[in-house]
């Protein structure tokens, strides 16, 4: 087999042989389009590894007979920036070919070296293209943004990526063969990456071919790949989207989904405890006092894992998760404590009533100070019917307002009878 890695090899030479982003590359599509009109634009290529964000930058080069230069975000600064720039300006005056800059991990440059790419983007000395795993919307200046099309490339999915092996048994690993089952477990440790196909696959068939053998087996690629990560990442999207699929399972009631999207978290690398806090909010915020026993229940699961660790303690974070899909719902508690926030932040500061401030010394009683104060222990049921506990000068205000699910429920006919009470005292409520 040659030196250059099986994935580079089997880099596609034109559009056709593309595999995948067919959303973007099928007949009439934006990509296919771009293509096709003649005149490259600036873009930002946003999708997960190994989609082929590169291969497409090389194909727009070879499409339009222009020059390519690439930098790396993670290697390069602004002198290599300017380096290209010059490059660029060199090949512009003297073949007047343009040129297409690519910039791999572009959300790895700070804001001064994305903004160092804006004039020369603006004056037409190259195409920019950048590349980049997360999201451009939070990554990728502004001004920068407003300059380029964004296209969003998908992982490529089981279909793709057998058509992938397929292709290489074809054009480059001649001889050899991989059994369905073996092509099952490439796949699905590719996780929509055909890059680490192709690698894992060139793996696999260097140590077949070593071994004298012609197919490449199940054993032999759990012996050669061992054991296989899910795509994760603990700051990038792929670590939101998946924390977000878990609270929503949760908050729509359904523990198999939650149960799923917490094991996979688990397994991609995420910190438990991370999830243990996460689990606990969920409690606070979609079940609050409907069920009062999902809070106790989260913060024990927490507990429990800090004195087991894994992979013991996961279990009780399992069983969390379980109980708090299948609680009554209600966030009624994290609504009302929202719109109390929301208005003391645009409010103004109003006085504590006389009759609510503490008057621990002589010359706060004679101010007044806690004068008029009912008791409510010494009042019938519990309860000073008609007294008022806001600002003098602000109206009654009903944040809280229980659901008719689980605790709640009772929690809101007391309040209603509470309501009444202060009614037949002559208050008004509302």
């Amino acid at each position: 087999m040659s030196q250059a890695p099986l994935a580079e090899r089997m880099r596609p030479k034109t559009l056709d042989d593309v595999v995948g982003q067919q959303h973007l590359l099928g007949a009439g599509k934006p990509l296919r389009t771009a293509f096709e009109s003649g005149e490259p634009h600036s873009m930002i290529l946003w999708g997960p590894p190994g989609v082929g964000k590169t291969t497409l930058a090389r194909l727009m080069a070879d499409g339009f007979n222009a020059e390519f230069m690439a930098l790396s975000a993670v290697l390069s600064g602004v002198k290599d920036i300017r380096d290209a720039v010059e490059r660029a300006t060199l090949i512009r005056s003297n073949s007047g070919r343009r040129t297409i800059l690519f910039v791999d991990e572009v959300h790895r440059f700070n804001k001064s070296q994305q903004d160092a790419f804006l004039p020369h983007v603006e004056s037409g000395l190259f195409t920019f293209i950048g590349a980049t795993t997360e999201n451009p919307s939070f990554e990728v200046n502004n001004a920068l943004l407003s300059r380029a099309a964004v296209y969003v490339l998908k992982a490529l999915d089981d279909t793709d990526l057998k058509t992938l092996i397929t292709r290489a048994l074809e054009k480059e690993l001649h001889g050899l063969s991989v059994s369905p089952e073996a092509q099952d477990m490439l796949v699905m440790s590719a996780d929509g990456d055909a890059r680490r196909l192709l690698n894992n696959l060139e793996i696999a068939a260097q140590a077949a071919l070593a071994a004298g053998e012609q197919t490449v087996d199940i054993h032999r690629l759990r012996e050669t790949l061992g054991d296989v990560m899910r795509r994760f990442d603990n700051k990038g999207d792929n670590f939101y989207d998946q924390i977000s699929a878990l609270h929503k399972s949760v908050r729509g009631s359904n523990p198999d989904a939650a149960l799923y999207w917490l094991a996979r978290m688990l397994d991609g690398g995420v910190d438990p405890r991370y999830l243990a806090r996460r689990i606990i909010r969920m409690s606070w915020e979609d079940i609050g006092l409907a069920d009062p026993r999902a809070i106790q229940i989260a913060n024990d699961a927490a507990t429990t894992y800090e004195r087991l660790g894994s992979p013991e303690g996961e279990l009780a974070l399992a069983q969390a998760v379980i109980y708090l899909s299948v609680a009554a719902k209600s966030n009624a508690g994290y609504t009302a404590y929202n719109q109390a926030r929301a208005f003391v932040r645009k409010d103004k500061s109003r006085d504590v009533p006389i009759h609510l401030r503490n008057a621990p010394t002589k010359l706060m009683k004679e101010l007044g100070y806690g004068h008029e104060y009912r008791y409510a222990h010494d009042e019938p049921n519990a309860y000073a019917a008609g007294e008022t506990y806001f600002p003098d000068d602000m109206p009654e205000m009903r944040w809280y307002r229980p659901t008719p699910y689980g605790l709640e429920k009772k929690i809101g006919e007391k309040l209603d009878w509470l309501a009444e009470l202060d009614r037949k005292a002559g208050k008004k409520t509302r």
